[in-house]
């Protein structure tokens, strides 16, 4: 007997849903207790997939939550997604944590910010 074929996609729209609330989840955590998943609220391709008030004015994140990947994919998606905003890719792969991926221009240019 054949098993039947799912559409493709929807697990992997189901997986990065759940990434965008385990990322959210995350963010609550460590004070920024409004961060919700961007595109249920949003609804556009554009948004993105974390929103977190005092986060997200300066930051577009792009939340993957797979075991392979090219982050320079990720972060040209962040790129086009986020006109305005410094790209950040958020990345977790199984029984790992958390990293934050932005080019290193946008990171020398946060760390001017910050210096005294």
């Amino acid at each position: 007997m054949k098993k039947k074929k799912r559409a493709p996609g929807i697990n992997s729209r189901n997986k990065g849903a759940s990434a965008e609330r385990e990322l959210a989840i995350f963010l609550r955590e460590r004070g920024y207790p409004e961060a919700i998943r961007g595109q249920q609220h949003a609804g556009g391709k554009d948004s993105p997939d974390v929103r977190a008030p005092g986060l997200t004015e300066q930051f577009h994140i792009e939340c993957k939550r797979v075991e392979a990947g090219n982050l320079y994919n990720w972060l040209a998606q962040a790129q086009r997604d986020g006109v305005g905003r410094i790209p950040l890719v958020v990345h977790r792969r199984n029984k790992k944590e958390w990293v934050a991926i932005l080019t290193f221009d946008d990171f020398l240019s946060l760390m001017l910010v910050r210096s005294p």
